[in-house]
């Protein structure tokens, strides 16, 4: 059955009026909620650790900036704007401690609560307001009077309010000018690390760093297979995200075409979908939450040695020297930085 997409006209901001909302964290996600609700007419407090490098930024801002633990003890719903792994033990030291009946916690990823590294007390209200677009997307996207599409869940909803605050900040942050859709955190917690780690993220980078290989140890030079397993990339994803599919495959030739239709499958075949299935489920028993976990116990030490492997890849270096010959082309700085909260 397909499903229901809420719009404006469900939602009903009134039901954040007069209440105080707080944003802990204010890195990518953290800092595009509050401004977003802050712009729709919204009390918003920012909860920082002391000594955070976000809080000059966050009063910058606009905001009034104070503890994690105080943020709490203030807000009636509070948005757990953190990383995952970091959360369990904010939630311990100063989320837990300042909870009272009555108040919502509010998440943008389920992980914590579906894999149970955080367990809220049954008086609390639980949600989810997850975009669908990173946090400089919502924003944009806001500021020009449109939206991202958004998922709502509820986990726990002691008050029978859980849905009506859910929706309405979904509004305040521009997701139902889009369009807002149900789901449960087991099916946004397990369907988003499915797709970071076989397609978006893990499979698209394997997949590019094996076609890159091959060409050059077939003695092609390493700049044409950049250009040809990386650059180009974006070219045919931009195509799929505006038309799907069968619109990319409507404006590339049809050589191109019939390449993807009769060689595509023979590479990302059976056993590349039985190893998915196995990495599915993985994630469904929660193998790789525990696993993630105690990696970040451990101090990042295996996660921390593969990134710092992936960055000596030569087609780093290559990419480095042709993306310097595209001045039209967006240069982020990425070594060494990390979203701040």
């Amino acid at each position: 059955m397909p499903a229901k997409i809420y719009t404006e006209k469900d939602a009903d901001l009134g039901v954040l009026q007069g209440k105080t909302l707080a944003v802990l964290g204010f890195g990518s996600q953290g800092h595009a909620h509050a401004l977003n609700l802050k712009d729709s007419g919204l009390q918003v407090i920012i909860g920082l650790y002391e000594g955070s490098k976000s809080i000059a930024v966050a009063r910058e801002m606009g905001f009034e900036v104070v503890t994690t633990a105080e943020a709490v003890r203030r807000a009636d719903v509070i948005m757990v704007a953190l990383p995952d792994t970091k959360q369990a033990a904010a939630y311990e030291k100063d989320i837990a401690p300042n909870l009272a009946k009555g108040k919502t916690l509010l998440f943008s990823h389920g992980f914590s609560i579906h894999f149970k590294t955080i367990v809220p007390p049954k008086d609390v209200a639980v949600i989810l307001v997850a975009p669908k677009g990173p946090g400089h997307i919502v924003r944009r996207q806001f500021v020009e009077g449109k939206g991202v599409p958004s998922l709502i869940a509820i986990y726990q909803d002691p008050g029978k309010k859980a849905k009506k605050v859910a929706l309405a900040w979904a509004k305040g942050i521009g997701g139902a000018r889009a369009g807002v859709i149900e789901t449960t955190f087991k099916e946004e917690t397990e369907t988003d690390l499915f797709g970071e780690q076989t397609v978006l993220c893990g499979g698209c980078s394997a997949l590019v760093l094996a076609g890159f290989e091959t060409l050059v140890e077939a003695g092609y030079s390493p700049e044409m297979a950049y250009f040809e397993c990386l650059h180009e990339l974006k070219l045919i994803v931009d195509l799929m995200n505006e038309s799907g599919i069968s619109g990319m495959r409507f404006s590339v030739s049809e050589t191109a075409k019939w390449g993807d239709v009769s060689v595509g499958p023979k590479i990302i075949d059976a056993s590349v979908k039985k190893r998915m299935k196995a990495a599915l489920k993985d994630i469904q028993s929660g193998k790789f939450a525990r696993e993630w976990v105690k990696e970040y116990q451990g101090g990042y030490k295996r996660y921390n040695a593969l990134l710092a492997a992936g960055q000596k890849h030569p087609i780093e270096k290559v990419g480095e020297k042709l993306r310097s010959m595209m001045p039209w082309m967006k240069k982020r700085q990425t070594k060494g930085v990390q979203a701040a909260y």
